[in-house]
């Protein structure tokens, strides 16, 4: 059953069904394996989620997990393109429908689309 509702506990659950969904992507996994490796249940992949976790948790809940530069680390990504950052919204999307009814999978996607956005302005592409 979808969650009609954002807690931690689902934001969770959506982290990691994302980021498992990345792993396995043709385009987008070969950057995060470079970075932190094949094994999601690695303490560097495991250090990761919990950022992630924290950053989503503090923008749709309000409660402060995240502190630092959400864009810093992707400067450090090498030859990102445009289509990585769409195949990035595009899991996105099929997992936040996987987790959430349609109007939560909106906000957490318009949001989504906003950051993406940002990143593709800030590194020229």
């Amino acid at each position: 059953m979808k969650a009609d509702k954002i807690s931690k506990e689902n934001i969770r659950v959506f982290v990691m069904s994302f980021y498992a969904k990345l792993l396995q992507d043709e385009i987008v996994g070969p950057f995060f394996i470079a970075k932190l490796g094949e094994d999601i249940h690695s303490e560097q992949w495991k250090t990761h989620l919990e950022v992630i976790v924290g950053f989503w948790i503090s923008l749709a809940l309000g409660k402060p997990r995240y502190t630092g530069s959400l864009f810093v680390p992707h400067t450090k990504l090498g030859n990102v393109k445009r289509e990585t950052f769409e195949q990035w919204l595009n899991l996105f999307r099929i997992s936040l429908d996987e987790v959430y009814i349609s109007p939560i999978a909106e906000k957490f996607e318009e949001r989504a689309i906003i950051i993406a956005g940002n990143f593709m302005r800030n590194l020229g592409l």
